[in-house]
This record gives C-alpha cells, structure tokens and sequence, in this order.
C-alpha cells in the first residue's frame, strides 16, 4: 500500500537523549477521503488506515494501538495547532471562446477571495484550460489569457501578482474527454491552487 503524501500524521519521541520510543498516529483527512500509512521498522510492517490508529516502536517492535481524538489534541494540540493550512483548490468556469466567467463562477470567485483573506501569506498556481474548439496554438493562448484574467482579477482585489503563478495548458487536460471541435463547458476552466 502507497503512502499518501497528504497525510498528517504525528509522530512522537518520548525519552531523554534517545528516542527509544516512537508512536505514529494516523490523523483524518480534512475531507473526509480515506488514507493510509504504512510504518515499518526491523522486519515488522503495520498498515495504518482508520483515523487514530497508531503504532507505538520501542525498540524494533511494533504494536498496533489506538489513540482517541482527544488525547490527540491535549498531547499534539500546540503541535498541530502551528500546521500551516492545508492546500485548497477552486475550478472557475468560461464563457465560450473568452477570458470571461459564467455567472456562476463569478459568484464562486467570492469564495476563492474568502479563503484568500483567511490566509495571512498565500501562493497560488492558476492553471487555464480549454475545450477542443479551435487550434491548438489559439487554445493554448485563450488558457493562458483566461490564467492571466484571474491573477488580474486577485490584483484588483489587492492580492499580490508576485505570489501568483499562471500557466495554460490549453486542451491537453481535459476534464470531459472528447473528440476535436467539441465545445465542452466543463472543459473550458482554471484551476486555481492556493497554498
């Protein structure tokens, strides 16, 4: 089983000069996905996949344990409480053929404003995509002028441009596959990325 990199998993090494004992506790996805993390020490392995499952080391051994969400807090609580925010992203949608938002990303680039201002320092990479309509060359320029839109429109709400990053991969990711000369609403997008 593959670790997920986006596991927030604590670890703890209790002892003077040595870490003689280690606990590894596996911590909820925000969202709610399963994950799962994999802890070998020796020649022992133990696959973690329920929130709050843990494997305490000592030595080379290892035992599988549990430890309640609320010893997680009171003993990792200060710990977790500096964890920067986790990464979030928004997909906005186009009008056909432009660099204009339908009406209802429009009111969905409230929301990416909120998260922005929740944030003392944030990076953001806006990725702009296309559907099928059109060349290749003409669909890479029309994502990047829809990537290049968005950073303008952060800027006129006071966000730094240096901390946004654009590019445009025109119709090479489509979210809806389909033929050539589709015309594909959900295809024609950015995905932003704040961090």
């Amino acid at each position: 089983m593959k670790p997920n990199k986006s596991l927030w998993a604590v670890l703890a090494c209790l002892g003077l000069s040595a870490c003689v004992s280690e606990r590894v506790v596996l911590l909820p996805e925000p969202d709610g996905k399963p994950s799962a993390l994999v802890i070998r020490s020796g020649g022992q392995q133990q696959v973690l996949d329920q929130p709050y499952e843990a494997v305490q080391r000592q030595g080379g051994s290892l035992t599988a344990t549990t430890m309640p969400a609320a010893a997680v807090q009171e003993r990792f609580g200060a710990v977790l409480a500096q964890m920067p925010p986790r990464p979030v992203s928004f997909v906005l949608y186009f009008l056909e053929g432009s660099s204009e938002l339908t009406p209802e990303s429009r009111a969905q680039f409230q929301a990416v404003r909120q998260e922005l201002a929740s944030r003392p320092v944030a990076e953001m990479l806006i990725v702009g995509h296309t559907d099928t309509v059109g060349d290749l060359r003409g669909n890479d320029a029309l994502s990047l002028e829809r990537a290049s839109a968005m950073r303008e429109a952060l800027k006129a709400e006071g966000i730094d441009p240096g901390a946004v990053e654009v590019a445009g991969r025109g119709e090479r990711e489509l979210l809806v596959k389909t033929g050539d000369e589709v015309a594909e609403p959900r295809n024609r997008r950015v995905v932003i990325r704040i961090r």
